[in-house]
């Protein structure tokens, strides 16, 4: 909403500035529009509602003399000029650049961009060199990304040949745990073959007090699973076993739990999702069906902890999806 209304045309902006006048003045004068000189209704100027407002703040700085159409962003406060740009993203912010070149190529806008879209990079935490731009860093960030989503090893060489990323394995899981820009195929090709970075990237994951199905679709948003099974997808729910269980000691101790029982729960979930979301499955698992196939496998398992996962998936749905 913020972006949009910078960008109405004038007159529509005309339009919104006379009708909050109009509402204004009726809230402040009791009903009643004040008489003109030939008998209608004279508009009045926004009152002041908390505080001056940004109409009567124009007005000052332009000596009283009325804007219409597009408020120029360099007659406000810098603070409130910046604010306002925030909204935007980074081709607007480029395109701002060229009519408020100040205000478009502040460094804090530039810098929010940076650390919102790539929340982490190895850069962040070391002192900058002088003449460092961060406008200039989104841009080789948005490089990189792209080139990673071309070729994985190329787009890591390029983030460490401009000093963005230390090739060390817990810099370059955080940098991938907190990025959305990477292509989730050309990341599982990555992780397949960087395990040490599959480690680390486990680690980062907090599955404290989350229901076992939750928490195995929060894993595999952030690292996706293989579409076929294999030798990486038994990996993985490897993995995620032993970090479900280190991060809720009471519950496994509560339900008896440990991590080759969460294996085997992890491959009963994602078969079930399988067979209650595949249109080409006609005769859906039952629940009591789930139950038992899930206790031969799980003896330690109570059928009512079983049942709730059989709930969570047939109401959620697939926990890989």
């Amino acid at each position: 909403m913020g972006q949009a209304l910078w960008r109405l045309p004038p007159r529509q902006q005309q339009q919104l500035q006379e009708e909050l006048a109009d509402r204004l003045a009726d809230r402040g004068g009791g009903g009643g529009r004040e008489q003109g000189r030939d008998g209608g209704p004279q508009r009045r100027a926004p009152q002041h509602c908390y505080g001056p407002d940004i109409y009567h703040l124009l007005r000052t700085r332009m000596g009283g003399k009325e804007q219409h159409g597009f408020i120029d962003l360099e007659m406000l406060p810098p603070e409130l000029g910046i604010t306002i740009l925030s909204y935007l993203n980074a081709t607007d912010l480029c395109l701002a650049g060229c009519v408020w070149q100040d205000l478009g190529n502040d460094e804090y806008l530039w810098q929010g961009l940076c650390k919102s879209t790539w929340g982490h990079c190895s850069i962040y935490n070391r002192r900058l060199p002088a003449g460092f731009s961060y406008r200039r860093l989104y841009l080789q960030l948005d490089e990189g990304s792209l080139t990673f989503n071309a070729n994985p090893q190329e787009g890591i060489s390029y983030f460490m040949s401009k000093g963005i990323l230390v090739d060390h394995p817990t810099e370059l899981a955080k940098f991938i745990f907190y990025t959305r820009r990477l292509n989730w195929k050309m990341l599982r090709i990555y992780l397949d073959e960087r395990r040490d970075v599959l480690d680390e990237l486990v680690t980062l994951h907090n599955f404290s007090n989350q229901f076992l199905p939750n928490a195995l679709r929060d894993f595999f948003r952030h690292i996706h699973a293989p579409e076929e099974r294999g030798e990486y997808l038994e990996t993985l729910i490897t993995k995620f076993s032993h970090r479900f269980c280190t991060c809720n000691p009471s519950l496994v101790q509560e339900l008896g739990l440990s991590p080759d029982a969460v294996y085997v729960l992890c491959y009963s979930l994602i078969l079930l999702s399988i067979d209650l979301t595949s249109p080409h499955v006609k005769n859906k698992m039952s629940k009591r069906e789930f139950i038992r196939n899930t206790r031969r496998a799980a003896h330690n398992v109570s059928d009512d902890f079983v049942g709730h996962l059989y709930d969570n998936i047939y109401l959620i749905g697939h926990v890989a999806a």
